[in-house]
């Protein structure tokens, strides 16, 4: 039976969509189920030790004030090595709270470390289990997965599947409104973004450029250039009916990105000048007018892949980015 109070907690149709169900969603009764990608997850009771796996899961319950007892240690973007993104430091600090076990997941999931801190429930819906991998965690805890596909969960959707596995449905909600808020305020600071198209470049070789790989709406970095005020060029809104994260197209197709008025890429000024310098890239509006903006291995590169966190870490940083390349496009 679905829950008398969806509408003032979560839109009814999402609701529908994971498959919540219960005896109240304000006091969010358990067992709750939910519906994903991999099948059904009943969670019996509130759970009382959380762990995480994949990019990003554990800043939902820290954000909402729950200290999960393992979560994923970082791998890219962290600049001290401690495997923890700066954020995500800060939240703990602010929570008065120790490191939590941190799983080494260069390798695939470490199931032995998951297993060892004796969770009562495991987000990863913003991840890319497999089934087998999902099985497998299903062993040690109920396992709340992606709801479509791998690596395609929008960061309020990780918000609200993971603070719904909670029981906090509720403060989920508040959260993705504060922070849909925090980005309004700061995007209206930027006029000059308005209307212009993006496009995020997913590798350029400095030493062969002959094919330009990008990322499709499908892909959450794209698909927070909607949140920024920015669209999607026609070469990226095609290429994403297909329903893949990626697609490609041959430098001498060059003039099929003549409506991109900013390019994001990873890389540094030596990229910057080596597509500058190409007979064929060098072609593209976007590029003869310098509008690149390039992101490092560090936290605002990071970040560049929204979470429920990283936004307000470097949302004005990242918008003074955008905005320098805006202003070069027009």
């Amino acid at each position: 039976m679905l829950l008398r109070c969806i509408r003032i907690l979560l839109p009814a149709m999402w609701l529908a969509a994971i498959g919540l169900t219960g005896a109240s969603a304000q006091e969010a009764a358990f067992p709750i189920t939910i519906k994903h990608a991999m099948g059904t997850t009943i969670i019996a009771k509130k759970p009382e030790r959380v762990a995480t796996v994949s990019w990003a899961n554990h800043e939902v319950p820290l954000a909402l004030g729950v200290v999960p007892v393992g979560m994923a240690a970082a791998n890219f973007g962290d600049d001290d090595n401690d495997g923890l993104l700066p954020w995500v430091a800060e939240k703990l600090k602010a929570l008065g709270a120790e490191k939590p076990m941190l799983f080494d997941e260069g390798d695939g999931i470490d199931f032995e470390a998951v297993a060892a801190t004796q969770p009562d429930v495991i987000l990863a819906s913003y991840s890319g289990l497999s089934q087998a991998d999902y099985d497998t965690l299903s062993q040690i805890a109920p396992v709340v997965a992606y709801q479509t596909a791998p690596w395609s969960t929008s960061w309020r959707d990780m918000i609200r599947l993971n603070s719904t596995a909670l029981g906090m449905a509720k403060e989920g909600d508040a959260l993705i409104a504060k922070t849909e808020a925090e980005i309004a305020e700061a995007v209206a600071k930027h006029p000059e973004l308005a209307g212009k198209s993006a496009m995020f470049v997913t590798h350029l070789d400095p030493t062969d450029l002959s094919i330009v790989n990008f990322y499709t709406t499908n892909d959450t970095r794209v698909a927070f250039f909607q949140d920024l005020g920015l669209k999607s060029p026609k070469s990226v809104v095609e290429a994403s009916k297909a329903g893949v994260f990626s697609g490609s197209a041959s430098a001498e197709r060059v003039d099929s990105f003549d409506d991109v008025d900013i390019v994001v890429t990873y890389g540094t000024q030596q990229l910057v000048d080596a597509v500058s310098a190409n007979p064929l890239l060098s072609k593209m509006p976007a590029v003869s007018r310098g509008a690149i903006v390039t992101l490092g291995r560090n936290p605002l590169g990071t970040a560049a892949n929204p979470t429920p966190l990283s936004i307000s870490y470097v949302l004005n940083d990242y918008l003074a980015l955008l905005s320098e390349a805006a202003k070069k496009a027009k």
